[in-house]
């Protein structure tokens, strides 16, 4: 007696079919804009014009105030650095109190930055 499992070819799905079924399922992924974690794109080009010097103090401190509202706006979170930054512009104005703000915003938000950002609170009292 044979075996009707060796001899009989098994029903299955048809390759085309499933390979529709699998693309279809990674063009579904694809199309999904991956959602970051903080909002990039005014704070870039603020600090690369900052270390060139092509804008003052003041003109970056504007901006980046209006940045953090847009994020804000949108629900994002700034990204890590940008109260630091922001704190250390306010600092070199001379807006001791908006500095403190900030760095301890910096501090708050990332935890990590906590020993760089008490060294930093410190000398600005002095």
């Amino acid at each position: 007696m044979t075996s009707n499992i060796i001899t009989r070819p098994r029903a299955g799905v048809p390759l085309g079919v499933a390979l529709a079924v699998v693309g279809a399922l990674l063009a579904g992924c694809a199309a999904q804009k991956p959602q970051t974690l903080y909002q990039w794109d005014a704070y870039q080009p603020q600090v690369y014009a900052y270390l060139k010097g092509e804008a003052s103090p003041e003109q970056q401190i504007g901006s980046l105030e209006q940045a953090l509202q847009q994020i804000r706006a949108k629900g994002n979170r700034p990204p890590p650095g940008f109260h630091a930054h922001l704190g250390a512009l306010y600092a070199s104005v001379g807006k001791g109190q908006q500095a403190q703000q900030e760095l301890l915003a910096e501090k708050a938000a990332f935890p990590e930055s906590s020993a760089y950002m008490d060294f930093l609170l410190k000398n600005l009292s002095k």
